[in-house]
């Protein structure tokens, strides 16, 4: 694909992310936190697939920096919804 198609969809991609969650009721963080876990274990599935198949230094290290995002997403998403079910817990 191009470069400018790439690039818009990226743009594009951060501003709907960043309407979604600025638009987001605080009930539904944790679902949505849930379907992000999700996405993101496609990632690091698609990153895997793509460390085996492409041998070139560009794109090992490209997919070993989408490893390292989506795992960072992953952590925090589980971090984030433990702090939220702990809030349910009767102390």
């Amino acid at each position: 694909m191009d470069f400018i198609i790439l690039l818009t969809v990226f743009v594009l991609a951060i501003f709907i992310g960043f309407e979604i969650i600025t638009k987001v009721p605080p009930t539904l963080h944790t679902p949505l936190m849930s379907g992000s876990n999700a996405i993101s274990g496609i990632t690091i599935v698609g990153a895997l697939l793509a460390t085996h198949l492409e041998n070139t230094w560009v794109g090992t290290t490209l997919a070993f920096f989408a490893i390292v995002m989506a795992m960072i997403n992953v952590v925090g998403g589980y971090m984030v919804t433990h702090r939220m079910l702990g809030m349910f817990k009767k102390k």
